[in-house]
Order: structure tokens, then sequence, then C-alpha cells
């Protein structure tokens, strides 16, 4: 396969660099012409200022979008108009409006594309995800993530609900296989005007589902923990390391004869993790799916659901 990637920043620099491991990469663009050089050097690819010359001349299989949210619908619909799938970083697009323009657009021409949703990459969370799906926490009760740090210098155009928190809002609608039915909860602003801390509230029927996410936060914590009839569980993204907590309680009655609870000491399971890069799980886990024709595992709607979500918190 050929592969491209549009926009070589931080998080473009990366996709090339494993679609360079992976042999399929073939060029790079990028408005900043120094950057894109290092990098078409360092890969031994062709670079390109314009992506839509990169589109013209280079005959791509598949193309990695990682540009800035505000240029998404653009990118992606140059890409769509060449026929060529695409990977597109979250969140889908910058409105609802332009996300459903792209998804519709894409169908219409049948191009795939899929919305780079990185967490349900982990390993951690692929563990976690069999192990709810298997019932073995119970039934779940409540969820609680923070995503918290420093403000990247990369971000510019969008606040932190709809660069962090759009992260968890899909993990808990895909963990849970459901949307949320009531919200509560919204953004505020401390250093940075476009908003850089939030507390979130989502209420999934009889599950709570808490977010904190922010810029503010000297040191990068990345954490979800979920609270189930049977059992806990605390998840670190950053270290890939699950811990279960399996609950071990009896029934009995006390001196009264009234019913009551007895809990002993909860059996601790360290989960065992095979730790990977997700990104890499994420992009060929992509290019599987177009050289086999299988369904892509993020479903665009899904992309959809999370930023509506996300901008529904975003409003001051």
């Amino acid at each position: 396969m050929k592969v491209g990637v549009i926009g070589i920043g931080s998080m473009g620099s990366n996709h090339a660099r494993i679609y360079s491991e992976m042999s399929v990469l073939a060029a790079v663009s990028d408005v900043n012409e120094e950057a894109g050089k290092k990098i078409s050097e360092k890969h031994k690819c062709n670079f390109y200022k314009d992506y839509k010359e990169m589109l013209k001349n280079e005959k791509l299989d598949a193309v990695s979008i990682v540009v800035p949210t505000s240029l998404h619908k653009q990118v992606a619909l140059d890409v769509i108009a060449h026929k060529i799938p695409f990977l597109l970083e979250k969140p889908i697009a910058d409105t609802v409006e332009n996300a459903k323009e792209i998804i519709e657009k894409a169908k219409a021409d049948n191009v795939k594309f899929m919305v780079g949703h990185i967490e349900r990459f982990n390993p951690a969370l692929i563990k976690l995800k069999e192990l709810l799906d298997n019932m073995e926490l119970g039934e779940i009760n409540s969820l609680i993530t923070r995503r918290v740090g420093a403000i990247p210098p990369r971000v510019k155009d969008t606040n932190v609900v709809i660069d962090l928190a759009v992260h968890d809002i899909d993990i808990y609608n895909y963990l849970l296989n459901k949307k949320p039915t009531k919200s509560f909860g919204g953004l505020g602003k401390s250093i940075s005007e476009k908003g850089d801390y939030a507390d979130l509230m989502l209420k999934y029927n009889n599950t709570n589902a808490f977010i904190q996410v922010n810029w503010l936060t000297p040191i990068k914590i990345r954490l979800l923990n979920v609270t189930g009839s049977r059992g806990y569980a605390e998840l670190n993204y950053i270290t890939q390391e699950l811990d279960v907590y399996r609950t071990n309680y009896a029934k009995d009655y006390d001196g009264f004869g009234d019913f009551m609870i007895k809990f002993g000491k909860p059996t601790k399971i360290n989960v065992e993790i095979k730790k990977e890069e997700p990104l890499k799980i994420e992009l060929q886990a992509f290019l599987d799916c177009l050289k086999n024709n299988l369904e892509l595992p993020v479903k665009n709607e899904d992309a959809l659901e999370a930023l509506k979500i996300a901008l529904e918190f975003s409003k001051e």
C-alpha cells in the first residue's frame, strides 16, 4: 500500500513515523516547508507543501488527515474528491453541520473513512471493554475519568472539551454501548480564552459518568475508574495498567433480624496487558480493514455523537 499524511505536526509526524515503519509511507504534506522536508528526508518519502498536489501526483491507497480541526471539512472533501480512503484525526469536525457534510459526501462517493479516536486502541482499554462485556464487574454504576495536564502548544483553534473530553465521551458511549440520557456541567476559562477546564457529568440511565479535563494541572494524568455491582477497576491510559478489585460480600442478618451485607477483603487482580503503542494499533487496524474490505472499527456515527455532546458542553 501507499499512504500519505497531510499535516505533520506533533501527531502527524507520529503517523508518518508509524507508516514508515510499516513500509507504506509514500508522501507527506505540510504548509511548513522546513518541517515537512525534514520529515520527508527522515523517512525517505516525497514532500508537498500543497496537499492537493500530493493527492493529484501520488497514487495513494490511503491518507491520514492530521490538520487543525477547523480545516477538517475542507481537507476531507478534497480527499473524497480523489476517491481516497482516509483516517481523520478526532474530533471529526468543528461543527455538527461540517461533520455531517463529510459523512454524507463520503457515503455518496463510496469513500471509506475512519475518525481517529485513539483511546479505543489502548491495550488496557481493549481489555477493560472485554471485561465489561463479559459482566466481570456486574452492572456498572459509575465511571470517573481524569484527563488533565498542561496546555499543549499545538492546540490553538479549540477548547479543552473538544480536544480532550471528546475522548472520554466516546469511550463512555463505547464501553456502555449506549448514548447518555442527560448531561450536566460546562466549560470554564482560566488562562485560555477558548476554555481550559471542565467538569462534566453524563447519565446513562442508572449509570453516572464523570469527566474532569483541564490544561491547568502541571502533571499529565490519564485515569479511568469504573465501579460495578461486582467489582471495581482502575485503568491508567499512560502506563497501560489495569487493576481489578473483585467485591467479596455475604448476605447476613443483624441481631435485630434486619438484612445486612458484610463486605470482606476484595480480591485484587493485576490484569496482564501486552503493552503496545495505541496509534500503531489504530493505523494497522485501519489499513487491514481497507486491504480486506472489512468494516472500520470506529463508526462515523459514533464520532458524530461524541462531537455533538462535546459541543453541547462547550456552549457558554
